[in-house]
C-alpha cells in the first residue's frame, strides 16, 4: 500500500471511531436523560401515592370525627330541657298551675329542639294508611274511609326526611 492509501485509511478509521464515538457519547446523553426523567417519574409517583394516602387518613379521622360530634347541636339543645325539668322537680312550692306551664315551656323547648334536628313529628289523623310511616295495630269500624287513620296510639318520628319510628294508629275498617 502506499503512503497515501494508509493516510486514507488512517482519516477513514479516524472518521469512524470519531462517528462511534460521537454515537456513544450520544447514546449515553440519550441513557442518562432517560434515567433522570425515570427517576423523576418515579419520585413524581411516590409523591402522588403519599398524598393520596394521606388524603385518605385526613377522610377517615373527619369521618370519624362527625360520626363522634354528629348529635353535638342536638345534645345542647337537650341540655336545656333537661335543666328545665330538674327546675320543675326542684320546686317545692305544690302549686299545680305553675308546674304545668312549666312543663308546656319545657316541651316547646323539646319541640324547638326537634325541629332545629329536622326531628320531625307524624301525627297522621285523618291520611290514608302508609305503611311506610305507619304502623297499623288494628282496624276500628268508622264512618271514614277505609284505610284512613283514625286515632293515633303513639306519634311517629322522621328525621331528615328517614322515617326513626313509625306512628302505631288505628285504622278505618272497610264497611
Amino acid at each position: 500500500m502506499s503512503n497515501e492509501n494508509v493516510q486514507e485509511q488512517t482519516n477513514l478509521d479516524a472518521g469512524v471511531e470519531a462517528i462511534v464515538e460521537g454515537t456513544e457519547n450520544t447514546l449515553e446523553a440519550q441513557l442518562t436523560a432517560a434515567t433522570a426523567d425515570i427517576e423523576k417519574a418515579r419520585q413524581d409517583v411516590l409523591y402522588a401515592k403519599a398524598e393520596a394516602e394521606n388524603n385518605r387518613r385526613r377522610s377517615l379521622e373527619e369521618v370519624d370525627k362527625a360520626r363522634k360530634f354528629a348529635v353535638e347541636k342536638f345534645a345542647i339543645e337537650l341540655l336545656a330541657v333537661k335543666d328545665s325539668l330538674e327546675m320543675a322537680l326542684a320546686d317545692q312550692t305544690g302549686e299545680v298551675d305553675a308546674l304545668k306551664n312549666g312543663v308546656e315551656l319545657t316541651l316547646k323547648q323539646l319541640v324547638a329542639a326537634f325541629e332545629k334536628s329536622q326531628l320531625i313529628e307524624i301525627n297522621p289523623i285523618g291520611d290514608k294508611l302508609d305503611p311506610h310511616k305507619h304502623q297499623a295495630i288494628s282496624m276500628v269500624p268508622s264512618d271514614a274511609e277505609a284505610n284512613t287513620v283514625v286515632q293515633v296510639m303513639q306519634k311517629g318520628y322522621e328525621l331528615a326526611g328517614r322515617v326513626i319510628r313509625p306512628a302505631m294508629v288505628m285504622v278505618a275498617a272497610a264497611k
